[in-house]
């Protein structure tokens, strides 16, 4: 079995997120720097180091991708970063900002029988507090068919299911006005100025939301 450090899985967790998670073939250099804040510099000598543990296919100039076995570890990090970011929200009363560092530690244990238990007392849920698929022990991840706000036109409303991106600045500013997953969206009006949008939540209140905003929040139509 293959020991690697929780910097080395890192790595393959941003991999992972810029490549099977944006369904592009390969991640850049300067994508896995920015992903992961750091210089794109330090990146070169990491990367040769999971290539020579066959954990990454790696060719100066042509991007980056996971090998098979790669993957397999990277799904099992984001499995287990989803899953005690479920648990900490459903079970601690965690907000959904509060999660993301806990679960970054959380994510390096190595028992597989602890991850188990875990997917199994939560009831083996889908879906993370963000909305983001979880991996389930086979590897397989979850699906569903979500449309982003921006897209919606004057009268279409929906609920909503996830982020497409999630920092924490943006997840204060929704629970401050009060929208999270689950909170009925329907559009009143569209703004061609700023492509601010006007919107209805739960059926009472009314608000506008920035076009940076509405972009990032996607709805399972209904």
């Amino acid at each position: 079995m293959i020991r690697l450090s929780p910097t080395e899985e890192n790595y393959l967790k941003a991999i992972f997120k810029l490549t099977e998670e944006a369904e592009r073939p390969t991640a850049t250099t300067n994508a896995i720097a920015t992903e992961m804040n750091i210089a794109a510099a330090s990146v070169t000598d990491m990367l040769r180091r999971l290539s020579e543990k066959e954990l990454i296919h790696y060719e100066k100039y042509k991007g980056v991708r996971l090998e098979v076995s790669g993957r397999k570890i990277a799904t099992a990090l984001v499995r287990k970063h989803r899953l005690w970011e479920y648990f900490l929200v459903e079970k601690l009363k965690f907000e959904w900002d509060e999660v993301h560092d806990i679960a970054e530690e959380l994510e390096h244990v190595r028992s597989d029988e602890l991850v188990n238990r875990l997917d199994e007392y939560l009831g083996k849920p889908n879906f993370d507090p963000h909305g983001d698929p979880i991996p389930r022990a086979d590897g397989t991840i979850p699906t569903r068919q979500l449309t982003p706000l921006s897209a919606l036109k004057v009268g279409e409303h929906g609920i909503l299911t996830g982020l497409q991106d999630h920092p924490d600045s943006l997840m204060r500013y929704l629970r401050k006005v009060n929208i999270g997953i689950g909170t009925k969206i329907q559009v009143l009006e569209l703004h061609d100025f700023d492509e601010s949008i006007s919107i209805r939540i739960d059926d009472e209140k009314e608000m506008e939301l920035s076009e940076k905003v509405s972009k990032n929040l996607l709805l399972k139509i209904s």
